[in-house]
């Protein structure tokens, strides 16, 4: 009875950390909102792994199109350096071209041009990073989907503000 007994308490401990290693992080269950058709999650919060504890990020909504194109653009700090990041999902089934913006005080900018593979798989583009000048604040990002061949009107349109855009 005693070996059964100490069986059991060996197999609990072994058990307990596996089974709180896969039950994941907690809070993440309120990170992932269920899309429409309720079969695979959107855009969850960006989680700037890898980048420490010292980054900053100012990032606008998490907006996404009919089309199939989802995205959310931030602008990312860390030390003195600066740059600006998209983060997106390609739905729409065909390769299309992102172009990211990222704007500094004084009329400076940097343009990057990211191929947005067809797949359904969350991806990021950055722009390069750049020394801090200036007040923070007056950065800002925009990042723009389209058809790679250029026809049509363009898919999306993602910014770093948190305001809504204002009706044309």
């Amino acid at each position: 009875m005693r070996l059964l007994a100490l069986l059991g308490v060996v197999a609990a401990v072994i058990a307990l950390p596996l089974a709180v290693a896969s039950a994941g992080p907690v809070g993440d269950a309120d990170r992932s909102p269920v899309h429409e058709d309720a079969k695979r999650p959107v855009l969850s919060r960006p989680r700037l792994l890898g980048l420490g504890l010292a980054t900053a990020a100012r990032c606008g909504p998490q907006l996404s199109s009919g089309d199939g194109i989802e995205a959310q653009t931030c602008v990312l700090t860390q030390g003195r350096d600066t740059w600006a990041r998209t983060y997106y999902r390609n739905a729409t089934g065909e390769r299309l071209t992102g172009v990211l913006s990222f704007m500094a005080p004084g009329g400076r900018s940097v343009e990057m041009h990211c191929a947005v593979d067809a797949a359904d798989d969350p991806a990021v583009c950055d722009t390069p990073r750049q020394r801090v000048a200036g007040d923070m604040g007056a950065y800002s990002a925009v990042a723009e989907f389209s058809r790679s061949d250029g026809s049509g009107p363009l898919l999306l349109r993602s910014g770093s503000d948190q305001t809504a855009p204002s009706g044309h």
